[in-house]
């Protein structure tokens, strides 16, 4: 099966609002930059977003955050991102702010059908006995807390319930990818983007190289193609596009 679409306004068009995202990246890494874009052209709205952080302010998830079509974010770090700060602290988003190994794990055990597991990472705080402020009224008092976890001893140590996550969609970036989906990802870009990939019901990949099928060593394949639905061919100069968060250099 061909799975590519004609351009990345048709991979995103059917997005609607209220969908639930998850997207792949890390900081400025590996993010699916182009499909963002894309849906912030197509302009769909209260979506609720699944990823590591929300980009920074004009860059990644920034743009949709800045444009207002973010209503809700499950991430683990949200430190770069000034107007993500504020609309928070203003009420005008809902948080959820979880472990960074924990919400890796969520993804990855939703994309493999796995409905919940135990973690010891947030027993003993409020990420097991609740309370963490979701969102805020806008004279920052909280309006809605986390709930409470089950918890659990197992040999005996302290465990905490969590939840698997799956995604109406799923936006990732890959390095290569053939035409039946297989993608694989390139060093720092493999980042939250395989696990992202799983946790989609329709996953977008949009790839910088689309390779013809069997072209891909079968070792090599991050995520098979069975996860994915929709692969959109970068241009050489969307390919190279790639926004450094923090350039260093020496003095």
């Amino acid at each position: 099966m061909d799975k590519v679409s004609a351009s990345a306004a048709d991979a995103v068009a059917d997005i609607p609002d209220g969908a639930s995202l998850a997207v792949g990246g890390f900081g400025l890494s590996g993010v699916p930059d182009t499909l963002i874009g894309a849906l912030h052209a197509q302009g769909a709205r209260g979506l609720r977003v699944v990823s590591n952080n929300c980009g920074t302010d004009g860059h990644g998830l920034g743009v949709l955050l800045a444009s207002g079509r973010i209503a809700r974010v499950t991430g683990s770090y949200v430190g770069e991102n000034k107007e993500f700060a504020r609309q928070y602290l203003a009420g005008e988003l809902e948080v959820e702010l979880v472990p960074q190994g924990t919400l890796a794990e969520r993804l990855r055990a939703g994309g493999a059908g796995i409905p919940a597991f135990y973690t010891p990472a947030g027993v003993g705080t409020q990420v097991a006995s609740g309370g963490l402020p979701w969102r805020h009224h806008p004279d920052g008092t909280v309006h809605t807390a986390s709930l409470a976890k089950e918890t659990r001893a197992f040999n005996g140590s302290a465990y905490v319930l969590e939840h698997g996550i799956t995604t109406d969609f799923a936006l990732v970036r890959a390095w290569r990818g053939d035409r039946h989906g297989n993608l694989v990802f390139r060093r720092a870009a493999a980042n939250f983007n395989p696990l992202a990939a799983m946790a989609g019901r329709v996953t977008v990949a949009e790839v910088e190289e689309v390779c013809e099928p069997g072209e891909i060593d079968p070792e090599t394949v991050h995520v098979p193609g069975i996860f994915v639905q929709r692969v959109v061919a970068l241009t050489p100069a969307q390919a190279a596009a790639k926004t450094i968060e923090k350039r260093t250099v020496r003095a």
